[in-house]
């Protein structure tokens, strides 16, 4: 085997395996990204859901507040504005804290992104 024989094998290997490695890589990455966009969709969904379930029982629990309250102080007008203060004011401490649930959200979703 001459010098040049050998070289020309040993390039031939070397060229065999960077092309496994490169599709191997190529099918690794493919199912990454499949992996991260169904976890994606998946808390994207079960938040939707979870919100608008929330949310419905939030209005039907103000309306039957607003109206207990209006009934207590005998002033219907009074328990619905009562009720639409406290919304108000839970909405200010929500819109001071954002900065903390951007964090705490950007922090969980890197973790399940960059996990290995």
């Amino acid at each position: 085997m001459t010098v040049f024989e050998s070289l020309n094998e040993t390039t031939d290997k070397a060229t065999d395996t960077a092309e496994r490695y490169v599709k191997a890589s190529k099918e690794y990455f493919k199912l990454k990204v499949f992996q991260q966009l169904t976890l994606i969709l998946s808390l994207i969904t079960k938040f939707a859901v979870i919100g608008v379930l929330l949310t419905l029982g939030f209005i039907f629990m103000a309306i039957a507040g607003a109206m207990a309250l209006g009934e207590a102080l005998e002033n219907m007008p009074l328990g619905y504005l009562i009720v639409g203060f406290v919304f108000l004011i839970i909405s200010l401490i929500v819109y001071y804290l954002r900065e903390r649930i951007n964090t705490k959200i950007i922090s969980s979703v890197a973790d399940k992104f960059f996990e290995e």
